[in-house]
């Protein structure tokens, strides 16, 4: 920004805990507007100091925010077993899973799942893990202790639950880093606790629908779209293109980053501009122009070069 002539100072950088700077910026007249990346409770929670302090403030404030997701990967009976597969390792696994975009939930039709999971079970064996020092491993620690507590909880209430099974991975150690395996839980629930919450781990939970019933498919897409509170990315793959169509108008509030036989992760800056709806946030597409309209304000000004002189209107006489 300053190469291309921005002054000092319009920008700045200020690192703090996020309720030091709250404490200054909520409540001060000149705060003008919030963009925000993080978690929905925090971003819930802002929201609500802002509107408290809302007669403090010299203008209305513009928020934006961009929080968390449970994101949706569905397979259509049409689906290239080796492009799902390849969808979901990658989907839910790079950066450990450690990405509000990451997917979290699959729906898988009962004629695919076996091969599905075969293949995937074999490819999650060959996974590394370990330091990202070495670029030959795929999987490296979760951020801190908070992160490895909160997963394994996750995994452990799976372990222990009466409508579920761990299918692959599952395992914990935090002797050196906090790492935790690559981990898919398969439910009979569709509305089993790790299909709703966010994780934030290398956790993908999987409901095999029956696909052999009329309707299958559509009553799939309903059940993904009501299932969680999010809307901010989910994937569909399918080798039939009406399905595909099917799939992008049913699932049309479920996601404000829709992928068509890719992973739900990685938007092209450029490209893919980044939002989700619903509890995933205001949707308002950062890397667009969609999100940069929302900081400026328009001023119209009006100038008469002949000025009326009699208030009369003609209708008056």
């Amino acid at each position: 920004f300053q190469e291309a002539g921005l002054p000092d100072g319009v920008i700045n950088m200020v690192t703090c805990d996020g309720p030091v700077a709250g404490n200054v910026v909520f409540k001060h007249r000149e705060f003008a507007g919030l963009h925000f990346t993080g978690s929905t409770g925090v971003f819930r929670h802002l929201w609500k100091t802002i509107g408290e302090n809302l007669e403090m403030y010299r203008s209305y404030p513009r928020i934006v925010g961009e929080t968390g997701g449970k994101d949706f990967v569905v397979a259509h009976p049409s689906a290239n077993v080796s492009a799902v597969v390849t969808g979901l390792i990658r989907g839910a696994f790079e950066f450990q899973g450690q990405k509000c975009s990451a997917a979290s939930r699959a729906y898988m039709p009962a004629s695919l799942w076996p091969a599905i999971k075969a293949e995937m079970q074999a490819e999650l064996a060959t996974l590394r893990m370990g330091s990202p020092e070495d670029f030959g491993n795929f999987i490296n620690a979760v951020i801190d202790r908070r992160a490895f507590d909160k997963i394994k909880g996750y995994i452990e209430y799976a372990k222990a639950a009466s409508d579920a099974e761990v299918i692959a991975g599952g395992g914990c150690d935090d002797s050196v880093g906090y790492f935790v395996e690559p981990t898919v839980i398969e439910t009979s629930n569709p509305h089993f606790k790790s299909m709703v919450e966010e994780i934030f781990g290398p956790v993908l939970t999987v409901y095999v629908y029956d696909d052999s019933t009329e309707n299958a498919f559509e009553n799939v897409l309903n059940l993904v779209d009501s299932t969680s509170e999010y809307a901010l990315t989910g994937a569909v793959f399918s080798q039939d293109r009406y399905a595909l169509d099917v799939a992008s108008k049913k699932l049309e509030n479920a996601a404000g980053n829709f992928y068509l036989n890719d992973k739900p992760t990685g938007a092209v800056v450029g490209q893919q501009p980044f939002g989700g709806a619903r509890g995933s946030g205001t949707n308002d597409k950062a890397g667009s122009y969609l999100n940069l309209l929302r900081w400026v304000s328009p001023r119209t000004i009006k100038e008469a070069l002949v000025s009326p002189t009699d208030y009369r209107y003609p209708f008056l006489g």
